[in-house]
């Protein structure tokens, strides 16, 4: 089992889509219309992973679609002969088993997330009507998308919940390779044009130390003096770059807290002076994508 805390950001950025659709708002993107700020819940973050290990690393999860409900899921594990600790997701995010009389019945997830929120002001694009066909006949409704945005996502690791639920290394591992690919794998049609721009999950020392949430450490600029004046017209990574220089300052002040930063960056997200988020040389610990 793992032994640390971690802290986890984790950027990536949306085009011409909908990262995550209110139900109770015609499946708008979710928004924060006072400062046109574009949302996404931690249970969508979880979907794309639940999704990527069931389809594409072929693992046994709780939350499946293969189930209708709770007790149904828990019908197949008894049957499969299997612990819900055997599952990965329950591992990683916990789960809530329904059932009250069996130990165990909750299960506290060692990695969770804060709901996301984009770095700027978001624009959306005029709706559109959208038509299916059945064999009932058309439906009609409107497809709602945004024209950019990237989004920060705060979470993090705790050792205390992994002794819980088991969470090891291994599954570590497995969960930094998930969250960057499943999101430009969720290839539906309201979902493609999403990518993976940042991520770090800086290790702690111990299970006792934390970090504060960092995304209000990164500030999205512009050389445009048109989008540096609106960063709503922000439409493409080309447009921007994030200032770091809080974040820095921030891990220089609590490095004896950190023990490694494992980490991606797309080279097409600009940081002017990326590396000194590695005070120190040993902590730099490069994922890849592939």
């Amino acid at each position: 089992m793992i032994n640390n805390n971690s802290e986890i950001l984790f950027l990536y950025d949306a085009q011409m889509c909908n990262p995550n659709g209110d139900m109770d708002n015609e499946n708008k993107p979710r928004m924060d219309y006072d400062t046109y700020t574009n949302l996404v819940s931690d249970v969508r973050i979880k979907r794309y992973i639940r999704d990527y290990l069931e389809i594409v690393k072929e693992k046994p999860i709780f939350v499946t679609a293969n189930a209708k409900d709770a007790k149904d899921r828990n019908a197949q594990i008894k049957k499969e002969k299997l612990e819900h600790t055997d599952l990965i997701d329950v591992r990683m995010f916990g789960a809530v088993t329904a059932e009250k009389d069996r130990v165990g019945g909750h299960f506290t997830g060692a990695i969770q997330f804060n709901w996301g929120y984009s770095l700027h002001p978001v624009e959306l694009v005029d709706s559109s009507t959208i038509t299916s066909s059945f064999s009932s006949g058309e439906g009609i409704g409107k497809d709602y998308r945004v024209h950019y945005s990237l989004l920060a996502i705060s979470g993090s690791v705790n050792a205390h919940a992994a002794d819980k639920t088991s969470l090891s290394n291994e599954d570590l591992a497995l969960f930094d390779e998930a969250i960057l690919r499943s999101i430009p794998l969720a290839r539906t049609r309201s979902k493609i044009g999403q990518y993976p721009r940042l991520y770090l999950r800086i290790e702690l020392k111990d299970k006792n130390s934390f970090l504060k949430d960092m995304r209000s450490m990164l500030i999205m600029k512009s050389n445009d003096e048109t989008i540096a004046a609106n960063l709503r017209l922000v439409r493409k990574p080309e447009d921007y770059y994030i200032d770091i220089s809080q974040l820095v300052e921030y891990l220089n002040d609590n490095q004896e807290k950190i023990s490694k930063i494992h980490y991606f960056k797309d080279k097409e997200l600009n940081i002017p002076e990326f590396e000194k988020i590695f005070v120190k040389a040993d902590w730099k610990h490069e994922l890849s994508l592939l």
